[in-house]
């Protein structure tokens, strides 16, 4: 099922991704691309239509947490991260007068 993309095809996305090619790698591309699409041909020829759609292969799911909004309980770190504070505040120089 293997075909040869035509060069000028090849050009063209040799240019799109910003490839210098030598003749010989133009070629060589070519029948690589042809196999790639060949490939993807037979997948095509595959019945999916009893198939369900997946989101991954693996049948688990994620534990939640509660949505609720909080401080994250880590004020006092990262307020100890700033050179200056005030009160529950950083402490910012003033750049604009």
């Amino acid at each position: 099922m293997s075909q040869n993309m035509d060069i000028k095809t090849v050009e063209r996305v040799a240019m799109l991704a910003r490839l210098d090619l030598t003749e010989e790698q133009k070629n060589m591309l070519g029948d690589q691309l042809g196999n790639i699409l060949g490939f993807v041909e037979q997948l095509s020829e595959v019945d999916t239509d009893n198939v369900e759609p997946l989101a991954s292969v693996v049948d688990s799911s994620l534990p939640l947490r509660k949505d609720e909004v909080t401080d994250g309980q880590k004020k006092d770190d990262i307020l100890a991260n700033s050179p200056e504070q005030n009160e529950d505040f950083f402490v910012v120089t003033k750049i604009v007068e």
